[in-house]
């Protein structure tokens, strides 16, 4: 299996990164700098310079080819104001949606962010709620496309405490907190499993083994309205 990672660099992709490759499975990561590719060769993948504020979809695809699947995990990041939220949270994940259609990967997931469906209250710092805007917008993008096997993750407030291997992956789930560490390793389960496709998921730290919550997802999980 292959799969690409938009976002490369970032902290859950990195681990992403590790745990394909330890498993002998070719990954290859998207990124806009070329200084970070030697950070990516020791996870285990292929850097790609590719900056997704400035490709068009048909050179994305060509980085897509032959790929398995593709994952969005890319982000504005800290510090970066709304413009970067639509051009990077939006636009981009929208981007590598459309690539992805045009190279025939049906898999796509999404590390997305709870609570963008909601409008956010007024009281909201504006980068913040224009950050929950542009992920909503691209998940209902994303949730609209029929060429696409999607499954849209919304982790709750990130940490970087060692992963417990023991999670709560619902529709809706509530806040709550999740290592970084879980959020990779239910990423990993969730290319894996077919019944995850055409979801949106909450994830949280709970007491169910990821195995075992990915494959209650053919279940219990129903997909969250347009």
């Amino acid at each position: 299996m292959r799969t690409v990672i938009a976002g490369g660099h970032g902290q859950i992709a990195l681990r992403l990164e590790r745990l394909l490759a330890a498993r002998g499975e070719e990954v290859a990561g998207l990124i806009r700098r070329p200084e970070h590719a030697d950070d990516l060769r020791s996870a285990g993948a292929e850097p790609i310079v590719c900056d997704l504020e400035s490709s068009s979809a048909e050179e994305v695809a060509r980085h897509l080819r032959d790929a398995d699947a593709a994952v969005f995990a890319a982000g504005a990041g800290p510090g970066s104001g709304t413009a970067r939220k639509e051009t990077v949270d939006r636009a981009a994940a929208v981007l590598l949606a459309d690539a992805a259609e045009l190279a025939g990967v049906r898999r796509f997931l999404v590390v997305s962010a709870m609570g963008a469906d909601d409008e956010p209250p007024a009281d909201m710092e504006p980068v913040f709620a224009a950050y929950l805007r542009a992920k909503g917008a691209a998940d209902d993008d994303i949730r609209r496309r029929v060429n696409l096997d999607w499954t849209i993750l919304r982790p709750g407030r990130l940490t970087n405490r060692p992963g417990t291997g023991r999670v709560r992956l619902e529709p809706r789930t509530g806040r709550g907190e999740i290592s970084r560490d879980d959020v990779a390793a239910v990423l990993l389960a969730l290319l894996d499993d077919p019944r995850a496709a055409r979801v949106t998921l909450e994830l949280v730290s709970g007491d169910v083994p990821i195995d075992q919550a990915v494959a209650e997802l053919g279940s219990e999980a129903t997909e969250v309205p347009d």
